[in-house]
């Protein structure tokens, strides 16, 4: 291993031992301050945490353009469902599997984590006197999963530089030079209840219907694999299961599924009340229908898993954002006919995948939709829909949608602020130095690359327009999911392109 990227995955392993959710970055931030302040490096932070470190020019650079070196503090805190890992205080274990990093049962938020360590260890070789470089800002900023509202919260003058290099590519080897932009919607379905006696209800039990064994993955990256969506396939089955049970037999509860805006869901879950007598017939008809989506989704999620199993605890736990909430399920109702109707309705309906591929770009996704969030509580049940579209017409096109389906359903949507897309310049002077600083460095070009994600540099690149970016990184697997790893030979590579880059400006 080079010794540089032993040094970063050291300072990454540290980061790793602070809680880091989204919209939980306080002790990271402070410690990011102190790290500073140890080493002597100019260091500030605004409101809302964002933190910037100023680091001095080497000699010899004094009079070399400013470079932001930029990346995000939060991570997506996933796990699998046997892991008992509590995110909001155990330190996130890395586990080393020959070429790659991966945690244990849990996503290693290697996005973007990856980034601050970087940065970090290349302000290190600079006031060791190893590497020669401009002057640096090292800008860290909070909450970019949920919203990028972090990057949309900077003040005007935080930072000076008018280079950008973001590193929160996940792609050795490309380049970056545009992103979609996005808006969430969040839905509110009003709930009805009916009383229902398990105790006088001859014959019946308490169920939990699941689904397992998914992808998952990026709603940015991966929603062009079309991989499957759990919320909408628990949907789906509990819908054909109407058909095929008589409602007397069968009621529904509970409706779970999803963690956050930015993952494909990967898991949901129902609770129902189902009549015993019923359910060797329930068991095989889901058989037969696991058959089906095994079948159907045989090349992107071949594992996919449906149970059902008689419980008696009406205890549940749900993870959301890192958060552990607890929740009892109701002993003494189950869901109004009305409100399973419209429930199962919405789910079905709202869009959920690639909606438009680019006109321009050759097999870029233009527009699409997650569903991302089913959550049900004591009088309405939560959806969150998550949009993005590197044209913002179609952005607002593909909300209209979502607006139109939950309408139809009784519900209501909010529709957040949402963030804008970066428009490419292929004829930018920091793109061009980087293709030949890439290609000079490994004798061979770089893919130059539009995305389907969101990236703070849109965010950035409205507040400044006058500001030239890209965005990099080394190479990470299945970010956003408990499967999230990155490849460690890639992180020289960035390393030695970084350095190379920067030695340019002299």
């Amino acid at each position: 291993m080079h010794p540089k990227t032993r040094q970063i995955l050291e300072i990454f392993e540290e980061i790793n031992k602070i809680p880091r959710c989204s919209k939980h970055e306080e002790k990271l931030a402070r410690w990011l301050q102190e790290w500073a302040a140890a080493r002597g490096f100019e260091v500030k932070n605004d409101a809302i945490n964002n933190v910037l470190i100023k680091v001095p020019a080497t000699p010899g650079y004094e009079s070399s353009p400013g470079i932001v070196l930029q990346g995000h503090m939060d991570m997506v805190c996933e796990k699998s469902k046997d892991s008992r890992h509590d995110f909001s205080r155990d330190p996130i274990r890395c586990v080393y599997d020959g070429d790659w990093l991966r945690g244990d049962g849990t996503s290693i938020g290697a996005d973007n984590g990856i980034a601050l360590a970087i940065g970090m260890a290349l302000a290190e070789a600079g006031k060791m006197g190893e590497i020669g470089h401009p002057p640096l800002e090292l800008l860290f900023t909070v909450d970019e999963e949920t919203g990028l509202t972090g990057a949309s919260g900077l003040d005007e003058g935080f930072f000076e530089g008018r280079i950008l290099l973001n590193l929160d590519s996940e792609d050795e080897g490309e380049f970056i030079v545009g992103c979609a932009g996005g808006q969430n919607s969040r839905v509110t379905l009003p709930v009805e209840w009916e009383p229902f006696d398990y105790g006088k209800k001859d014959g019946f039990g308490l169920f939990r219907l699941s689904i397992e064994g998914l992808e998952g993955g990026h709603s940015g990256v991966e929603i062009h694999r079309q991989r499957a969506n759990g919320i909408q396939l628990l949907a789906r089955l509990l819908a054909s299961l109407n058909e095929k049970i008589e409602k007397e037999n069968l009621r529904l509860v509970f409706f779970s599924g999803g963690s956050v805006h930015n993952a494909i869901p990967n898991y949901a879950e129902a609770f129902l009340a189902l009549r015993r007598s019923k359910k060797e017939e329930t068991e095989a008809f889901i058989a037969e229908f696991q058959q089906t989506l095994r079948e159907e989704y045989a090349e992107s999620d071949p594992e996919i898993t449906l149970e059902l199993k008689e419980v008696e605890n009406r205890v549940i736990f749900e993870t959301a954002g890192g958060k552990v909430t607890r929740k009892e399920l109701p002993a003494d109702r189950v869901f109004s006919a009305g409100t399973e109707e419209r429930l199962l309705g919405v789910l079905l309906g709202l869009p959920h995948g690639v909606h438009r591929l680019s006109d321009t770009i050759p097999g870029l996704v233009e527009t699409s939709n997650n569903l991302a969030v089913v959550r049900t509580g004591e009088n309405e049940i939560k959806i969150l829909s998550s949009q993005r579209s590197s044209v913002m017409s179609r952005l607002a096109e593909i909300t209209g949608k979502v607006e139109t389906v939950v309408k139809l359903a009784g519900a209501k949507a909010e529709h957040e602020y949402g963030y804008p897309a970066w428009e490419p310049d292929l004829g930018s002077g920091l793109l061009m130095k980087c293709r030949q600083t890439y290609a000079g460095a490994f004798g061979k070009e770089p893919k130059i690359r539009v995305v389907h994600a969101g990236l703070e540099c849109g965010v950035i690149g409205s507040k400044c327009e006058c500001i030239e970016m890209i965005s990099f990184g080394p190479t990470i697997k299945d970010p956003h999911t408990p499967a999230e790893r990155i490849f460690i030979p890639s992180i020289e590579k960035v390393w030695v392109f970084l350095e190379k880059l920067l030695k340019s400006y002299r």
